[in-house]
């Protein structure tokens, strides 16, 4: 049957010219079905494609989206020393300067600009989108990530913040008016680990005071964390938002590297 159907399949027109429906065979139980196949001298129809304005200018946004957002959230992979200029206060590090261009949140005015140091050998990291509060600026619920800066050999930085309204219903409050130090890292200690804070890994806190803002620091020993085993941490408020400014590093990075971290966390300013 096979080669019945093969053989009359081969040149469907010389079939269908020599076959009218007068001589169409009688098909039986023991002689294969033959389809006819009718051929015209005239082309078939092209199919027509119809336009939506409103599909092709979708089409357009979605492509140009596609194309812009790796470079939304792409951060400079190369040593900061190459591009940011050095401390006028201390040779052995640079300033970085937060800029409306560096962040979703300062584009948004949502963030007040902060600035801290660097060694020059450390280098920026990409956040993921869902991380950076792109998605949600201005009106974000929930914790965001705004920066991060690592050195394999020293260990990495990170630069939080939160929404005022997550911690109190006093707008424009003061780190004050949110709680002591205890009761704040409390709240935000996840976002210093990674995952957990356990009460008794908090080894100290303080506050500090710098041009009329006050700050609350933290030295804690994480040893379940994801960020690390040694993490110090510094925060405060201004505006809608409260920064939290984290140095995490493992046990050979904190050897030797403690001090350097200590220096970072003590330049973070808002």
């Amino acid at each position: 049957m096979a080669s019945s159907i093969s053989l009359f399949l081969s040149s469907p027109c010389a079939t269908s010219s020599h076959l009218s429906s007068s001589q169409e065979p009688a098909t039986t139980a023991s002689s294969p079905r033959r389809f006819l196949i009718k051929c015209s001298s005239e082309p078939p129809p092209v199919p027509s494609i119809k336009f939506n304005k409103r599909d092709f200018l979708w089409g357009i946004t979605l492509g140009s989206l596609i194309l812009k957002e790796p470079f939304k959230s792409m951060a400079r992979e190369v040593e900061v020393g190459s591009y940011l200029p050095p401390s006028p206060s201390d040779a052995a590090f640079v300033v970085f300067k937060a800029t409306p261009k560096d962040t979703p949140a300062l584009r948004a005015g949502n963030v007040e600009p902060y600035k801290f140091l660097l060694p020059p050998t450390w280098k920026q990291t990409r956040i993921a989108n869902i991380l950076s509060g792109n998605y949600c600026q201005p009106k974000c619920a929930e914790p965001w990530i705004e920066v991060k800066f690592e050195d394999e050999k020293q260990g990495k930085i990170q630069v939080v913040a939160s929404p005022l309204i997550r911690l109190t219903n006093k707008p424009n409050a003061t780190i004050e008016d949110i709680g002591t130090p205890e009761e704040l890292i409390a709240s935000l200690g996840p976002f210093v680990t990674g995952n957990t804070l356990d009460p008794d890994e908090l080894l100290e806190a303080s506050v500090e005071k710098r041009d009329g803002q006050t700050y609350y620091r933290y030295v804690l020993e994480t040893p379940f964390a994801l960020t690390g085993t040694h993490n110090l941490a510094k925060a405060t408020a201004k505006g809608n938002t409260v920064v939290l400014f984290v140095a995490s590093a493992n046990e050979k990075q904190w050897s030797s590297a403690q001090k350097t971290l200590k220096a970072i966390v003590d330049s973070f300013e808002v």
